[in-house]
């Protein structure tokens, strides 16, 4: 029987190069020291903080909720988006989790058809409506996820441009409102002072932007805010109600504002709205494995939006929004080029910390809300900018593609335009057609149909871009 090479002999003709790459760590696994790990964490944090307490904080204003129910609806919306993070990236089997630097949170694309929700509901079946039918879209989101690569062509850049133009455009009254002071009722809404410290607030978002480098433009917005609140205490505009009375810690109470209400109107809504974050989520995986060098397939992307179903099924139970991506993450993950999936799921741990700590989610009720509405205009615009740079890519030189953009911008708008366009019309065509994103999300759907799917097999719809 042979004996086996040793000594100098061993590996004689094995190239180092194919050891070496046989035993290499991909980018996105790699585990780095906590010395690197947890700065490029509160990155992310810092990136999406902003953008994860304003649905609860749109919606618990909206809804009329008090200092304590706000502090409960933040810190939620908080553990949610920890949970969802952690899922997402360190994954469970085969079943969830796309094992990308991928963060997952409620998303600002929801604000508008539950806005409208809560607008048709009796008071105190607001939020319950409003859950019954995001528990709905979880489920939805669930059965749909394993099919939506085959409905992707139906969501073309045309159409998800047009959504996203839209849920830049119909949020940015609510910035503009809490520049005034917030609350329409009072009589100093719209004073000169809020509007001073809006102002103050944005000049400063500004110059950060300009003359900041590196993670001092990253959170621009993040230095706004502080720098308003900071400049409101003197002015007596800063209210420490919330942060006197939130508790230390406590886990959210399941079902604490209230037995979820299942309406087919609201349900319908925020089903469209589903499948508008499933395209966001899908988008977005496309974009980080190009980043990542890791290519996303459909069964990434299947596991991604069973996550993203997941989290917005159990999200109600606790307070919770729709769930999905977070495109300014992406963002992070390209300028940094820290690829490390772990460094994500560290920063969905902090988030899960700062849930079981109300206190520290009160921190934001401090900030003022002129400073809310400075810090907003910038947010909500950068939503309308996304929209219109896929819009870009979307190849508008076509007569049909203009026509079809100029529809559906028209009958989202029309809501915001004409509030009470739709008031002779029944309460769920109110609650479909009374948010601009959904109308102006089914119109750019049908028109896509009719003009690139139905009758024509020569002008096949443009495919879902990873940009």
């Amino acid at each position: 029987m042979a004996q086996p090479a040793t000594g100098p002999a061993e590996g004689a003709g094995t190239d180092p190069s194919t050891t070496l790459a046989a035993t290499a760590v991909h980018p996105v696994d790699e585990k780095l020291p906590p010395a690197r790990l947890l700065p490029a964490a509160l990155q992310h944090i810092a990136a999406m903080y902003a953008g994860v307490v304003t649905p609860p904080l749109i919606i618990g204003q909206a809804v009329g909720l008090d200092t304590a129910g706000m502090t409960r609806l933040i810190a939620a919306s908080l553990l949610i988006a920890g949970l969802a993070t952690v899922l997402q990236t360190v994954g469970l089997g085969r079943f969830a989790g796309n094992r990308l630097p991928f963060v997952n949170a409620a998303s600002s694309a929801g604000i508008a058809p539950m806005l409208a929700i809560a607008e048709t509901s009796a008071p105190g079946h607001q939020l319950p409506s409003i859950y019954g039918a995001v528990i709905v879209a979880g489920v939805f989101c669930l059965a749909v996820g394993p099919f939506f690569g085959r409905l992707l062509r139906f969501f073309p850049p045309l159409v998800t441009g047009v959504v996203i133009t839209l849920i830049g455009v119909t949020l940015m009254p609510v910035p503009v409102a809490w520049a005034r002071g917030g609350d329409a009722t009072a009589d100093d809404f719209g004073a000169m002072k809020y509007l001073a410290l809006a102002a103050f607030t944005l000049v400063v978002i500004l110059l950060v932007q300009r003359f900041g480098r590196g993670f001092l433009k990253q959170v621009a917005l993040l230095l706004g805010m502080f720098t308003g609140t900071l400049a409101a205490i003197p002015f007596g505009m800063a209210d420490f109600a919330a942060l006197e009375s939130a508790p230390l810690a406590a886990l959210p109470t399941p079902f604490a504002f209230g037995t979820p209400e299942f309406r087919p109107a609201a349900i319908l809504s925020l089903c469209i709205v589903m499948l508008v974050l499933m395209t966001e989520s899908s988008a977005g995986m496309l974009a980080l494995g190009e980043i990542c060098d890791r290519r996303t397939d459909g069964r990434t992307i299947t596991r991604g939006l069973r996550t993203d179903g997941i989290a917005t099924l159990l999200g109600p139970v606790f307070g919770g929004f729709p769930t999905s991506a977070f495109a300014q993450n992406v963002g992070v993950v390209s300028l940094t080029r820290v690829r490390s999936r772990y460094v994500v799921a560290a920063a969905g741990a902090v988030l899960l910390v700062l849930g079981a700590f109300p206190v520290l989610g009160a921190v934001v009720s401090l900030v003022p809300m002129p400073v809310l509405g400075g810090a907003g205009i910038v947010l909500f615009g950068s939503i309308a900018v996304s929209g219109i740079r896929t819009l870009a890519e979307a190849g508008l030189d076509d007569s049909s593609n203009i026509i079809l953009v100029a529809v559906a911008l028209g009958a989202g708008i029309t809501p915001l335009a004409a509030p009470t366009f739709y008031a002779g019309f029944p309460a769920w065509a109110q609650t479909v057609l009374g948010s601009g994103i959904s109308a102006g999300a089914l119109v750019a759907v049908v028109l896509n149909l009719f003009f690139h799917h139905l009758g024509t097999h020569s002008r096949p719809a443009v495919a879902l871009k990873s940009s």
